[in-house]
């Protein structure tokens, strides 16, 4: 084994282990809703060195990458076992996404992906691509993965090589190892993206929620967030699926918005993480939004705050699709504590931390949007008064004492 060979591979271990073992920090201050954190927990650059190098001299003798990693995004989430386990969506440098679990004991640092990423079994129409694992653990004992599932428009027209379809895949497990794919879901709609499983039975049957579209990238007539029901997941069918979160005009959700993860169940009802889609003269701008839903009735929405919960910033709107925040994972762990993964740019995972208190405090107490310029400077003069009458008061009471 050459000299040049052994200090290449030396140095890249001591780098990697460097990262993996990098504390993570909170950044100062924060919103109050929520705290960022100063570091990504998954990059590219987290994934193991023997999947991307070649570790034998003799068929590598500069020891080069022979499998690269482009990007490591957009992970479901789960704890599972006392560890906080993601389900990344991992992608090679010739475009194609896969899944890979990483585990950390804290969630907010020292992710380490398992050795081995998920081998998904395929379907009679094998994918072309595979993204964006939402992982739910329901009630029926199952944990369930949906995705979704690319592959090429059949109908597109010559030349086209950009026309896909893309529906919701399914598998299932127990430990995240050993996966059984199931069929895809189907819907009255020509494409599927950002379905996501209610935790719980309905009415005796599956929840669904969808994000029907007319086209690959156009959400199209019917846009926003459904909700339907199916009678089995091994078989999954939802043909009358109800638009519970509308898409609407000059909103941060104006172009699409999405589910995200599984809703979290509170004593206030299911609260809900979304991504909402607007156009701007740079491009697609992707933030995340929060909702509230009924106990009894999930698909009935009885809170939702105007505008944004997170959106991209510093660092995070730089990558491959800037100006991008999603979220398809997050965990509420014993204490109550919420671990929010979010991707940026479609480049790498971040972690946010909040508390079930204080997220329900956001939705139920953050006044709505009224749809209006003049009506939005009603809220803020609401609070402007509302402050100096609290400012008076304490002037007061100070003069007194």
């Amino acid at each position: 084994m050459g000299t040049a060979f052994t200090q290449r591979l030396k140095q890249l271990q001591e780098a990697h282990q460097e990262l993996i073992a990098k504390k993570n920090e909170k950044e100062s201050l924060g919103n109050g809703v929520f705290n960022r954190y100063k570091n990504p927990v998954i990059t590219a650059a987290h994934t193991p060195l023997f999947w991307r190098y070649d570790f034998n001299p003799e068929t590598n003798p500069f020891f080069m990458e022979r499998c690269g990693i482009n990007a490591a995004f957009n992970p479901g989430a789960i704890k599972l076992n006392d560890k906080f386990l993601l389900v990344v969506r991992v992608e090679g440098l010739d475009r194609k996404s896969f899944f890979a679990v990483a585990e950390s004991d804290n969630g907010i640092d020292n992710f380490q992906f398992w050795d081995r990423p998920i081998t998904l079994p395929e379907t009679e129409n094998p994918d072309v691509n595979v993204y964006d694992m939402r992982v739910v653990q329901h009630e029926d004992g199952w944990i369930y993965g949906l995705f979704c599932t690319e592959r090429k428009d059949p109908g597109a027209k010559q030349g086209d090589e950009s026309a896909a379809l893309a529906q919701c895949g399914i598998a299932r497990t127990r430990d995240l190892v050993a996966w059984e794919r199931l069929p895809d879901l189907i819907s009255s709609s020509l494409q599927q993206r950002n379905v996501v499983l209610h935790p719980e039975f309905v009415n005796g049957m599956y929840g669904l929620y969808t994000r029907p579209q007319d086209s690959f990238i156009e959400a199209g007539t019917r846009g926003g967030i459904g909700f339907g029901l199916t009678a089995s997941m091994e078989k999954a069918i939802v043909m009358d699926d109800v638009i519970m979160d509308e898409k609407r005009y000059h909103t941060v959700y104006e172009v699409k918005n999405g589910q995200g993860p599984a809703p979290i169940k509170t004593q206030a009802g299911w609260l809900h993480l979304a991504h909402g889609v607007r156009n701007t003269a740079a491009g697609l701008r992707y933030v995340l939004y929060m909702f509230l839903t009924d106990l009894q009735e999930p698909a009935k929405v009885i809170y939702k705050p105007a505008g944004y919960f997170m959106a991209p910033e510093g660092e995070e709107r730089i990558g491959d699709v800037s100006n991008v925040l999603f979220v398809n994972g997050w965990i509420k762990d014993e204490d109550d504590t919420v671990y929010i993964y979010y991707a940026s740019s479609d480049t790498r995972v971040h972690v946010a931390t909040s508390s079930i208190e204080r997220l329900l405090d956001y939705v139920i107490n953050t006044p709505a949007d009224e749809y209006r310029s003049a009506a939005s400077v009603e809220k803020l003069n609401a609070q402007i008064d509302h402050n100096l009458a609290f400012f008076e008061t304490m002037q007061k009471e100070a003069a007194i004492t």
